[in-house]
């Protein structure tokens, strides 16, 4: 059989055993083996994993994620993302929606010191549905509200997505993280005039919240002091050139270790915990990554990539329409794959095709971060949604994915927007040393 032939039947081996409950980690490796066993030898693929498997696991670019994985943890932990969503709720949660705004506001400052969709949603979901449920928020928008705007964990920096297309194209992570900042604000503002919207048509779905004094808005801006204090050390010391990426990440996290102590929130349980989850969330990322490089090797071998991107680059097409093409490939795959493994699977075939039509690495990467956030409120997979119904447990899985849906069609213009108007993703990487 031609190497053609034999990389097919992996990729659909592959895509009809996702759906089993092996690991997408260890199936790409699996699978990778038994590819490149085939095509080359069975000794030549027992070197392959064996190198692919220790240059993962000992790369030195790839330790960024436990850094930020753990500054996440630290955050939670300490009560950061609870205070931050206190002090938007004492600014605005008299508003109409305004607890719901609230939560995106919280959901983005969350996320500018986490760098997981996952992570995002679960914290503000265990902090702000409680408060939306005692002041009478209809369930759907409630928890579509968090289910969404926990995706913001993985555009605006740190983000472990960035990390691993930087990793995977070998491109600045430092300027990847800086290029997610505008876009990340300016989704967040897409987020809030929808709800406002949505609140407007219907008022019902979101009473307002009785207005917070002066005081009581002043002492609860400590919260927000706290992630700005983060958020500027850490992207801060990027944008200057500092720091690098890793060792951004490990300053983020004594930062946040200390601000915990100080103000003794964080006990030692809390903090063991912390390091448990972190120990978890980054093996877990770590062997998706050692998988997909695998199978990427084995997918190299069968020059499938090469062809496709010579095949889509033949067309007499304008860049834009295969742009839109690869697009709707991501928003299709988006819907039954995880958002790592889509990406390591991906970006070895489109990112040959994207290169030669003239787009900018940085900006493609920004690009898929956004289709790969669509992927996490869309059905059947909805990572995001799933996460907020284990929190919900009495809000139906249809009520939060229908909630999703206006913030979805926000999500889906802000991605379009970003085509015909780069420089929303390029103008900060563009004044970094």
């Amino acid at each position: 059989m031609s190497p053609t032939g034999v990389g097919l039947i992996g990729i659909a081996a592959l895509f009809l055993l996702i759906f089993s409950r092996i690991p997408v980690g260890f199936l790409m490796a699996i699978i990778g083996f038994l590819g490149f066993a085939s095509l080359v030898s069975v000794n030549a693929s027992l070197n392959l994993i064996a190198k692919d498997v220790f240059s993962v696991f000992s790369s030195y670019n790839l330790t960024v994620i436990p850094m930020f994985v753990f500054m996440g943890q630290l955050a939670f932990h300490a009560g950061i993302s609870a205070r931050l969503f206190d002090a938007a709720y004492k600014f605005i949660g008299h508003l109409p929606g305004g607890l719901a705004i609230a939560t995106i506001g919280a959901c983005a400052g969350f996320a500018a010191i986490c760098g997981s969709t996952n992570a995002t949603a679960a914290t503000m979901a265990a902090a702000t549905l409680p408060e939306m449920k005692r002041y009478n928020y209809k369930p759907g928008l409630a928890t579509g509200v968090v289910a969404a705007g926990g995706s913001l964990g993985i555009l605006i920096p740190p983000s472990v997505i960035f990390i691993v297309y930087g990793v995977m194209t070998e491109q600045s992570i430092g300027k990847l993280f800086v290029a997610g900042i505008l876009p990340g604000i300016f989704l967040s503002l897409l987020f809030v005039v929808t709800i406002m919207l949505w609140t407007h048509l219907r008022p019902e779905l979101a009473p307002k919240g009785p207005k917070a004094t002066g005081k009581e808005r002043l002492s609860s801006l400590s919260g927000l002091v706290e992630t700005l204090i983060l958020f500027v050390l850490v992207m801060g010391g990027l944008f200057v050139g500092f720091f690098t990426p890793t060792e951004a990440g490990a300053i983020g996290a004594l930062g946040t270790l200390l601000l915990g102590l100080v103000r003794r929130n964080l006990t030692w349980p809390e903090f063991t915990n912390a390091l448990f989850e972190t120990t978890r969330i980054s093996c877990m990322i770590l062997v998706i990554v050692a998988g997909a490089t695998v199978f990427g090797h084995f997918l190299a071998v069968t020059r499938i990539p090469f062809d496709i991107a010579s095949w889509i680059a033949g067309f007499a097409l304008p860049p834009f329409v295969i742009m839109m093409f690869i697009i709707l490939v991501y928003l299709v795959g988006g819907c039954f794959i995880d958002s790592l493994a889509l990406i390591m699977l991906t970006v070895p075939i489109f990112y040959p095709v994207v290169t030669h039509l003239g787009y900018d690495p940085l900006w493609f990467g920004v690009v898929i971060v956004l289709v790969t956030q669509i992927g996490v409120i869309t059905p059947p997979v909805g990572i995001n949604v799933y996460v907020v119904s284990g929190v919900a447990r009495d809000v139906p899985l249809h009520v939060i994915f229908k909630g999703v849906i206006p913030l979805l069609i926000a999500l889906i213009v802000g991605t379009l927007l970003l085509i015909p108007f780069p420089q929303i993703a390029l103008f900060l990487p563009g004044l970094m040393k």
